[in-house]
């Protein structure tokens, strides 16, 4: 007789098996490795702790557990944070005074020091930073998140290992199924043909496609650094162990699994390799298998595109894919509203995201650990006389300061002096005017960026989907130019917003009237609205609410038991939303009675208004 655990792997493989095998031989045609991808799931099925198999079962039945409006994410770096795994399980009741029930961990896993951009250069699937802790301690820390009702994300990076893990040193050495595993080739003619149709992602920092290794007389395909080899997915020994790495990380607790890179995964030549139908087709494979062998498991796709290209890898409402994308045009529109106090093209940015499905599930954010990128509708801004080129050098200025009123800190990354494209870096609190109002002692500045800095989590937390804070930002923490006297970090102005935690600061969120009181407690103010209010279900009705005036973005959310409209001033002067909204409301962050007609907002000031039916 079948044993109760046993039934229960039959059955979930049962409901994906068709499916899942017509997939993968579409791709790979090979029999023999899906049967042992098949027995190497119930593998990891076994191994499996029994609390985890007790928090799929909990989770099938509350399939949307991720989209309760009481979700609340921080990413934060481990050593920066609190040293080492250890020292996040020491943290957690601070995590939890901040409301958080979801901490991304940045890349833990072991890479190479002084090639490992970031962590994102992976030498160990299997293996932590060693002066982060180990596997054991991950286990320790995501048991300890769980018993506090918090969720735990880690990136897992798909499209490429470092130059050090196990399978490109053999191919260094030039053994053919390790190189199989990488694109390898003996002369330039193929990685010329490449180079045609696929763009750089970092033209002046790392130019070109491809590394030459005059150790082993080949070339190898290295999309973003050199030291970073991108991962071959046609072999489908590279799915089949990439998937066995997947459910081993898994199976050590992690809640919600960052699939870095996506877009990126299947390269074919004479195409961009970027999007291709190929990607979607792995990453329904993988939703299937997580279905299957860890349910509770949800997968967070970092597409870095526009909103068509974005909104595919959700795949389809019978056929998901990702569970969670990023909100990234929303983000970088955002900060694009903030220079020219112009809401035209955030409005319909957001009209965009709002006409989806409510079961597509974004993640927002104002800052994350990467630069900023200007890929904004720049057909749309043309059209407001605003030309590409020319753009994007006037918002780099603007936020390094260097345009005239502009009170922002941000330094420029891979700034590229032939396309004159740039992207930024730097904290929220910098980049809204905290560092250069407290430099000049200007106590008026200071308090008008306090109130952008509160004003943009205010409209962050009023979207649709999970927030998501950057540690740091709930106290206001400014950039760190601390990075410049490291050799190893000075050419990488990203960690400027990648500084350590500074847990002296952290303790002023309990003087009075300091900026890092204010901004917490602000900021704990309307996450607990968010969390009471019903309004903010996934489910409520979200819209634009056009008030006549293009520095004030007005967002109306409405169930059937509450109208909420949300005003946001973007300019830097007071101005007044046109409106007649009938009724009596309650400004839920001040707590008083107003009425919605002709609304006037200090400069960046904001409403948060209720109206019961």
């Amino acid at each position: 007789m079948m044993h109760k655990k046993d039934m229960i792997f039959q059955e979930r493989l049962n409901r994906h098996h068709d499916e899942l095998r017509w997939l993968y031989m579409e791709l790979y045609g090979n029999d023999a490795m899906f049967a042992e991808l098949c027995d190497q799931m119930y593998e990891y099925y076994k191994a499996r702790k029994q609390k985890l198999h007790n928090r799929d079962a909990k989770r099938i039945k509350e399939a949307e557990w991720f989209k309760k409006k009481d979700m609340l994410g921080m990413m934060l770096y481990i050593d920066n944070f609190a040293g080492n795994l250890q020292g996040v399980q020491t943290k957690l009741d601070y995590l939890k005074e901040c409301n958080v029930n979801c901490i991304h961990l940045m890349p833990f896993l072991d890479s190479p020091e002084g090639r490992s951009d970031g962590g994102y250069a992976v030498a160990d699937f299997r293996k932590v930073k060693p002066e982060l802790g180990t596997m054991e301690d991950l286990a320790k820390l995501t048991d300890a998140c769980h018993a506090k009702d918090m969720n735990v994300c880690m990136d897992f990076v798909m499209n490429h290992t470092s130059e050090d893990h196990e399978w490109a040193k053999r191919a260094r050495n030039g053994e053919g199924e390790y190189m199989s595993r990488y694109f390898f080739y003996d002369n330039d003619e193929i990685p010329k043909q490449y180079e045609k149709t696929v763009p750089q992602v970092f033209p002046t920092t790392a130019p070109g496609n491809f590394t030459y290794l005059p150790d082993l007389n080949h070339y190898v395909l290295t999309t973003f650094y050199p030291y970073q080899w991108d991962l071959n997915y046609k072999n489908p020994r590279v799915f089949n162990e990439m998937m066995y790495n997947f459910l081993f990380l898994a199976n050590q607790g992690i809640d919600v699994i960052r699939i870095d890179a996506v877009p990126y995964i299947w390269k074919e030549l004479g195409t961009p390799s970027r999007n291709l139908p190929q990607v979607h087709t792995i990453v329904r494979m993988m939703r299937m298998i997580g279905e299957i062998v860890c349910p509770s498991v949800i997968l967070l796709g970092e597409v870095v595109m526009e909103p068509e290209k974005v909104v595919p890898y959700f795949g389809t409402v019978e056929k998901p894919e990702c569970h969670l994308l990023y909100n990234v045009t929303t983000m970088a529109t955002t900060w694009h509203t903030v220079a020219t106090q112009d809401i035209r093209l955030l409005k319909k940015q957001m009209d965009i995201v709002n006409e989806l499905p409510k079961e597509y599930l974004f993640l927002n954010y104002l800052r994350c650990h990467d630069d900023i990128g200007w890929g904004l509708d720049f057909e749309t801004l043309k059209d407001y006389g605003m030309e590409e080129i020319a753009h994007k050098r006037f918002l780099n200025d603007f936020f390094t300061g260097k345009t005239q009123g502009s009170v922002s800190r941000g330094e420029l990354y891979n700034d590229d002096p032939v396309t004159m494209d740039a992207r930024f870096c730097g904290t929220t609190a910098s980049m809204c005017g905290i560092e250069t109002a407290l430099r000049e002692d200007n106590a008026e500045k200071l308090e008008e960026a306090v109130r952008m800095d509160v004003m943009l989590h205010a409209y962050m937390l009023v979207q649709s989907g999970i927030p998501m804070l950057y540690s740091g930002d709930e106290i206001a923490q400014l950039n760190d130019n601390h990075y410049k006297e490291n050799p190893q970090k000075a050419e990488d102005s990203r960690y400027i917003h990648r500084g350590a935690f500074l847990w002296e600061n952290a303790k002023k969120r309990k003087e009075k009237y300091s900026v890092e009181e204010i901004v917490f407690d602000s900021l704990a103010k309307l996450e607990k609205i968010r969390r009471n209010e019903t309004v903010f279900d996934a489910k409520a009705d979200v819209y634009t609410y056009d008030v006549k005036e293009n520095k004030i973005l007005g967002i109306l959310r409405e169930d059937e038991n509450t109208r909420f409209i949300a005003l946001f001033n973007f300019g830097n002067e007071p101005r007044t939303a046109w409106m007649q909204e009938e009724g009596e409301f309650e400004d839920l962050f001040t707590g008083k009675k107003i009425e919605l007609k002709d609304v006037e907002l200090a400069a960046h000031g904001f409403v948060w208004a209720v109206r019961r039916k």
